[in-house]
């Protein structure tokens, strides 16, 4: 079933294409060049940039089953296929052992079976309209890393830029049932130091995302 499905989404074009995570041929070094890229690119052109970088919290284990069969069937997954994946994804329950000790079984509503091999793909299914949630800006990918970047020529047209595609962003989120960790989501602002924006604020959500002079994205440090 993982062959017939991502061979119909290679011939289909389906996969956002700016999604490192999971694919063939889609390295790591290849998600860090593209980020880059963007940086230097705006860079040339003396816009600020501001890189936003979000965590999920466990993003695998709360993918809504029904919203995911629901954007299955809009890709085309129908019929038989798609009753087979309700199948797959209805009725799994699972328990807690330790030592000698089980808990009870409890069904499980949510998420994608990890350690599976259609997990993944159907994470990134899930995940895939997201690049459909905010105009004015690229999102780009990594499984569950999302990070977004926008740019303006000066500090105002880059907050508001940055403040707008937020609210859109965490909308998606929300009607997505995907938690967002606020305590480690951040954000950059290149071309200065980020104290140099400190009466600029980005809100995700009620919360005001932190502000950081660099951070990690794919073991490597982005300054």
């Amino acid at each position: 079933m993982f062959n017939r499905m991502y061979s119909f989404l290679m011939q289909n074009n389906i996969l956002y294409k700016y999604q490192f995570g999971f694919r063939k041929g889609f390295l790591t070094s290849l998600a860090l060049i593209e980020l880059l890229d963007t940086i230097y690119c705006h860079r040339d052109n003396h816009d600020f940039v501001i890189g936003m970088f979000f965590d999920l919290q466990k993003a695998f284990d709360t993918v809504d089953h029904t919203i995911l069969l629901h954007k299955l069937e809009n890709y085309g997954v129908r019929g038989i296929v798609l009753k087979w994946f309700h199948d797959y994804l209805h009725n799994r329950q699972q328990f807690v052992s330790i030592g000698d000790s089980k808990s009870n079984l409890r069904s499980v509503t949510y998420g994608v079976p990890q350690g599976s091999i259609l997990g993944p793909l159907l994470f990134l299914l899930y995940i895939n309209d997201i690049e459909n949630c905010v105009h004015n800006a690229t999102v780009k990918l990594f499984a569950d890393d999302t990070n977004l970047f926008v740019h303006g020529k000066t500090f105002r047209e880059a907050f508001d830029s940055a403040t707008n595609s937020v609210a859109l962003l965490y909308d998606w989120f929300c009607a997505n049932r995907l938690s967002l960790s606020v305590e480690k989501s951040c954000y950059s602002v290149f071309g200065c130091d980020v104290s140099a924006a400190s009466a600029y604020t980005i809100t995700l959500g009620k919360v005001n995302l932190n502000p950081v002079n660099f951070t990690k994205y794919l073991g490597i440090v982005i300054h």
